[in-house]
């Protein structure tokens, strides 16, 4: 009888053990800490998916960008349209209408604070201010893969249904 309840014990324990090892695995998968993003980031991919389910580059063909995130949650992040055309003038308040709107459209910027939802598999960017104005204030939740120290997320579809996919690649 000995025997058995000893053998009893072990594997109770190991099954312990695997239960802990699988569930550290799980936890370390999905963070549910926003300073577990802790870091700088380089844009890999702006991309759109259109309601056809076909993807393309969302920001031109080399789209550049940088994502920082401190440990408490503090964020900056901006992307940028490499053939943006620079103004004939020289002058930023002398561009015409054609270069400003590639400018503004050539872009997107916006810093604040970032928190993850952590049942909903979304980071929430919490917007202070932004080269887009309108979204200033607002939370905008983003369903998020983090794996391999590359972080991407899909942002709310836009009106015409397509939805813009940012790919970061940490840097530190």
């Amino acid at each position: 009888m000995k025997v058995r309840t000893a053998r009893t014990r072990n594997v109770l324990a190991m099954l312990f053990a695997t239960g802990s090892l699988w569930a550290s695995s799980a936890f370390a998968a999905s963070p549910t800490d926003v300073s577990s993003l802790a870091g700088s980031w380089t844009l890999v991919a702006a991309d759109v998916q259109h309601p056809d389910g076909s993807r393309a580059p969302d920001f031109g063909a080399k789209p550049t960008g940088l994502l920082l995130i401190d440990r408490q949650g503090h964020y900056s992040l901006q992307i940028f349209k490499s053939e943006r055309p620079k103004f004939g003038s020289g002058d930023k308040a002398k561009g015409t209408e054609s270069e400003y709107k590639a400018a503004v459209m050539g872009s997107s910027t916006h810093f604040g604070t970032l928190s993850i939802e952590p049942g909903d598999g979304a980071l929430v960017f919490h917007i202070e201010g932004a080269s887009f104005p309108n979204w200033e204030g607002q939370a905008q939740s983003r369903h998020y893969e983090l794996k391999d120290n590359v972080l991407s997320y899909r942002v709310t579809p836009r009106p015409n249904g397509d939805v813009p996919i940012s790919v970061w690649q940490r840097i530190d």
